[in-house]
C-alpha cells in the first residue's frame, strides 16, 4: 500500500458525513497520485487531524493509505514517477501490520491466573490470559456494565449512594463515565490492538483513525460488555460484586522466588461476595500468579498491602477542581470563523501551565460538550469528574483543573498519606456542600478575587447533586489553591476566555490518578512478592484508558512467559 500523509482538505468541502468526507478523501488520493478511478483498489483512513493553527484557513489533515491495482509493482513504479517529478513527498510504499493477541500455549495444569480490577488494565489482561488458553478468573468489586448504569443514575438523583458500584468501581473502571477518551502520550504498537479490540466490541470505527479519539460514556458500557463476553468465550470467567478480601503469600522456597530476590510468593487469595439475599459468601482460591489492575479508587487494597507488608512508595498525583465554559466559547477560541462547522465537532483543549514558583497546573480529562459527574465512592465525601456522551452535544465543556501533589508535600512517612489527603479534601467539599453530595461551586471571577459566589452566570453547572454556591478553597490545600490561582490567567493566555468570570470551578476533583505506586520489577512482578503483579492505574503504572490497556496487555505477556518457565 502507498501511505499518503499530511493530505489536507478544506472545510468547504466537507459536510460532516461519512459519505461525503470519503468521496473527498478518494478523489483527493486519485489527484495527489496521479492515477485513474478504476486504478484505484480501495483507500483506508488511518489519522484524521484537525489543524486550527490559522483560524482563516482551518482544515483537516489525513493520513491515507491507498492500494493500487497491480499491486507492490505498480505501486512502485507509481512513485518513481512522482519522485522523478520531485513530487514524492509524504509518499512511502508499506506493508501493513497489526500486533495480535497471544496464540493458545500449553503451561500444563497450573492454578489459573486471577485478575483484580475490570478496568481497562484487568480487561485486556484477562482477555489476553484467556487468548492464551490460561483461563483466568477476572474479579471485579462493583456491577456489570448496565447494572453499574443503573446505580449511577440512582446516585445522581436519590444521593444513595452503593459504595461498591459507582463511577469509581464496577465493570469498565472509571474510564467507562469519563467520555472514553483514548488519546495518550505513550507511544506502543500495542495501541492499535487495544484500538482494534475496541471496534470488535461495539466502538465506533473511526476512533481507529480519529487523532484525538473518544468512545463516549453511552456507548463505553456496550464495549465493555462486548469485552467480557468475548473473555468468557476463550475460556476465562468475568464475576462481579466479588471483592478481594485477602492474598497469601506462602515462604520463597521456590527457586525462582529466591532468585528474584523475593521471600515470599503468592499461593493464594481470599474472595468475597454477596448475594442479593445479603449473605456473604467468602471462598479462597489458590493462585500462583495474581494481577493488581484494582484501580486508583481501591484504598481498602491499598491498605491490604501495606498490612502485607507489599512494597509500595508514594508517588507525584494531582488534584484541583472541575472548570465549565459554554462549549461554544471554546469553539470560537479554538476555531475561529469556522467554529460550529459540522466537520469539527465540539472544540477540544489541552492546557498547562509553568509557574514561576516551580509549581504546574494543567486540564485533565477535558469533556467538550459534556457534564461534571458525581464520581464519589466512599460515604461523607464529594468527587468530582467530567463525562461526555459520543455526540459531544452537552451545552458546556467540562475539564478537569489540577496541581500536582508532590511526595513532598505530604506529612510524615506512611506509604498512604496521599489517600489521606483525598479523604480530607473530598470530606471538606462535602461539608461545604451541606451534605447529600451537594457541590462546593464557584465562578472563577470571584475564584480569583478571593471572594464567595452568591450564584451563576451565564454558565449553568451539569453536576447532577446540585452546587452550593461559595468558595471551593476550603476544599483544597493552600498550594493548590494559590497555584490554580496563578495558573488560570496564564492558561488564557493559549485559550482566549479561559478565565471568563462567569465560568464555574465545581470541587474537588481528587481522583485524576493514584497516589500510591506498587514498586514491580523488570519482570513486572512486585519487587517483593513473587507471582503478584502490580498493573495500570491503580498501581501506579497508568495514566489513562490506552496507557492502562497497554499495560494490562504486558504484564499479561509477561504472567505468561513466567507461567512458560516454570511448566
Amino acid at each position: 500500500m502507498i501511505e499518503i500523509s499530511n493530505l489536507n482538505i478544506p472545510l468547504a468541502k466537507l459536510d460532516g458525513t461519512p459519505e461525503t468526507e470519503r468521496a473527498v478523501i478518494r478523489a483527493a488520493v486519485l489527484k495527489r497520485l496521479h492515477v485513474a478511478p478504476d486504478g484505484l483498489l480501495g483507500i483506508e483512513l488511518h489519522r484524521r487531524s484537525i489543524d486550527a493553527r490559522k483560524k482563516s484557513a482551518v482544515h483537516l489533515t489525513y493520513t491515507v493509505r491507498a492500494q493500487l491495482r497491480g499491486g507492490e509493482r505498480v505501486e512502485r513504479t507509481t512513485l518513481a514517477k512522482l519522485a522523478r517529478r520531485r513530487d514524492e513527498r509524504g509518499l512511502r510504499i508499506i506493508a501493513p501490520s497489526s500486533p495480535t493477541l497471544p496464540a493458545r500455549v500449553a503451561l500444563g495444569t497450573g492454578a489459573r491466573p486471577v485478575v483484580v480490577g475490570a478496568g481497562c488494565a484487568g480487561l485486556f489482561c484477562a482477555l489476553a490470559l484467556a487468548s492464551a488458553g490460561m483461563e483466568p478468573l477476572l474479579v471485579e468489586r462493583g456491577d456489570d456494565a448496565a447494572r453499574r448504569g443503573e446505580a449511577v443514575s440512582r446516585f445522581n438523583k436519590t444521593g444513595m449512594l452503593d459504595p461498591e458500584s459507582n463511577i469509581q468501581f464496577g465493570a469498565g473502571g472509571a474510564g467507562t463515565f469519563s467520555d472514553g477518551k483514548l488519546t495518550t502520550g505513550t507511544k506502543s504498537p500495542l495501541h492499535r490492538l487495544v484500538l482494534d479490540t475496541f471496534v470488535g466490541a461495539g466502538a465506533q470505527p473511526e476512533i481507529g483513525w480519529d487523532a484525538k479519539p473518544h468512545i463516549g460514556s453511552d456507548v463505553l458500557p456496550r464495549v465493555v460488555d462486548g469485552i467480557c463476553r468475548r473473555i468468557v468465550e476463550l475460556g476465562g470467567e468475568v464475576r462481579t460484586r466479588t471483592r478481594l478480601a485477602g492474598i497469601e503469600f506462602s515462604a520463597g522456597a521456590e527457586t525462582y522466588a529466591v532468585a528474584a530476590g523475593r521471600t515470599r510468593r503468592v499461593s493464594a487469595v481470599r474472595l468475597e461476595r454477596r448475594e442479593e439475599s445479603g449473605l456473604l459468601v467468602e471462598e479462597r482460591i489458590a493462585a500462583s500468579q495474581v494481577v493488581l489492575a484494582c484501580g486508583h479508587s481501591a484504598r481498602d487494597v491499598f491498605e491490604l498491602l501495606r498490612g502485607l507488608g507489599v512494597t509500595m512508595e508514594r508517588k507525584t498525583f494531582a488534584m484541583g477542581v472541575r472548570i465549565e465554559h459554554l462549549q461554544a466559547d471554546v469553539d470560537r477560541a479554538q476555531y475561529g470563523p469556522s467554529a460550529g462547522h459540522p466537520a469539527l465537532g465540539a472544540a477540544p483543549y489541552k492546557l498547562v501551565s509553568h509557574l514561576p514558583s516551580g509549581r504546574s497546573a494543567f486540564s485533565f480529562c477535558m469533556c467538550p460538550g459534556g457534564y461534571v459527574v458525581a464520581a464519589a465512592s466512599e460515604p461523607g465525601g464529594v468527587v468530582t469528574n467530567g463525562m461526555s456522551l459520543a455526540a459531544r452535544a452537552g451545552t458546556n465543556a467540562n475539564s478537569g483543573l489540577l496541581a500536582n501533589v508532590l511526595a513532598t508535600d505530604l506529612p510524615g512517612d506512611d506509604v498512604l498519606a496521599g489517600v489521606e489527603l483525598q479523604r480530607q479534601c473530598e470530606r471538606s467539599a462535602f461539608e461545604l456542600g451541606g451534605g447529600g453530595f451537594v457541590a462546593p461551586a464557584q465562578l472563577v471571577g470571584d475564584f480569583l478575587a478571593g471572594t464567595a459566589s452568591s450564584g451563576p452566570g451565564h454558565v449553568t453547572p451539569t453536576y447532577p447533586r446540585g452546587v452550593a454556591w461559595g468558595s471551593v478553597e476550603g476544599c483544597l490545600p493552600p498550594y493548590i489553591v494559590k497555584t490554580l490561582r496563578a495558573a488560570i490567567p496564564d492558561m488564557a493566555r493559549h485559550l482566549r476566555g479561559f478565565d471568563s468570570a462567569e465560568a464555574v470551578l465545581t470541587g474537588v476533583e481528587s481522583r485524576s490518578s493514584s497516589p500510591v505506586r506498587v514498586t514491580r520489577g523488570a519482570d513486572l512482578q512486585s519487587v517483593s512478592h513473587a507471582g503478584l503483579y502490580p498493573c495500570g492505574e491503580g498501581a501506579g503504572y497508568a495514566g489513562g484508558i490506552m496507557s492502562a490497556a497497554t499495560d494490562g496487555l504486558r504484564v499479561a505477556q509477561a504472567v505468561i512467559d513466567a507461567a512458560a518457565a516454570q511448566a
